[in-house]
């Protein structure tokens, strides 16, 4: 893979989707150290990318089609010599080959008749894989070495800890202290786990003296910390969702000493970060999308229809696979996570 001198990495989104290609990323940059590698991303996640380490430039690109025909002169500017497209999907494999570059690698079982644009098909031998994992075949398939253990490297700089240590203590969080990060929304309704259980398990963690919850998330998720907070019987709970950027995250995870959360984004980022986590799974597939990593734990209550990976309920019990799991599961969990933190320290 040495001839390549110029990368193109195409995965725009989502956040999750982001931080599983982190790995991928690493694995090429220690394969072509020389390269330059550009990552092609939705502008909402810059943020999060400006944080990686591996990158020579992050390129942004505006929502709806005429955002990303808008990059096409600049890109083909470029002269990239291989595309990476671990979106695989018609648009993404498109800007690959009109971006002019000669060598574009995409999955085999790629999506919207993205494969057509592919020189280098990379088949994936099963579903049930971690995407982490998947999209390491990619590396594979390029010469890279796969890692014993895939690198998440995330650069943070003191400034981001500044911030965040700020932010928290100005919200009542002193320094030192373990807090517990409760992240209760999530892109799909389908994927939240009851605000109600979620007071219950903040309650019961203010009861045991646990350490201070703090709710987290971006201004869309502001909605869903409120109810939780107006739940709340102890007044415990701090708030601090929509204070903190998402260049932020990183650094707000990494200093919890765990994460309870529906499946989402953030979850992926406090994965990466080493943070142990206690996720909530119920329509989407702990095998291919849990958290990566052996720290941390993973509550379902099995139906015959999970994982459906639908964003609407069909079960006669909305959200069954969800509500059958109790606060006091999760507090069991908890426990375990921060017992496991202290014994490390």
């Amino acid at each position: 893979m040495s001839q390549y001198r110029r990368i193109l990495f195409i995965k725009p989104s989502s956040l999750g989707d982001i931080v599983h290609a982190l790995p991928t990323l690493a694995a090429l940059r220690q394969h072509c150290p020389q390269a330059h590698i550009t990552w092609l991303v939705k502008r909402p996640w810059v943020e999060l990318l400006e944080r990686v380490e591996g990158l020579d430039r992050v390129w942004a690109v505006n929502p709806g089609i005429a955002g990303w025909l808008s990059e096409v002169p600049r890109l083909r500017a470029e002269r990239f010599d291989l595309a990476v497209d671990l979106q695989g999907l018609l648009r993404s494999a498109c800007m690959a080959r009109l971006a002019g570059c000669s060598v574009r690698v995409g999955f085999a079982n790629g999506r919207e008749g993205s494969t057509l644009f592919y020189t280098q098909r990379v088949a994936v031998p099963t579903p049930e894989m971690h995407a982490v994992d998947r999209y390491l075949l990619v590396a594979d398939a390029l010469g890279a070495a796969r890692p014993a253990t895939p690198q998440f490297r995330f650069r943070i700089p003191p400034a981001d800890r500044e911030q965040v240590s700020a932010v928290l203590s100005r919200a009542g969080v002193r320094a030192g202290l373990p807090w517990i990060a409760m992240n209760v929304s999530a892109r799909w309704p389908t994927k939240r786990w009851p605000v109600e259980s979620f007071a219950a398990v903040a309650d019961r963690l203010h009861q045991e003296g646990a350490g201070p919850v703090v709710l987290i998330g971006g201004p869309d998720d502001r909605a869903d910390a409120q109810t939780v907070k107006a739940l709340v019987k102890t007044s415990s709970v701090i708030d601090v969702t929509g204070l903190t950027a998402l260049g932020l995250l990183p650094a707000l995870l990494q200093s919890a000493a765990v994460l309870l959360t529906n499946d989402s984004g953030p979850m992926h980022v406090a994965a990466a970060m080493g943070t142990p986590v206690v996720a909530l799974f119920g329509p989407t597939s702990t095998i291919r999308t849990g958290p990566y990593g052996n720290n941390h734990r993973v509550l379902t209550h099995p139906l015959p229809c999970s994982p459906c990976f639908s964003r609407r309920c069909r079960n006669p019990i909305e959200r069954e696979c969800l509500t059958g799991i109790a606060p006091a599961q999760v507090i069991e969990a908890i426990r375990a996570q921060l017992a496991a933190g202290l014994a490390h320290r």
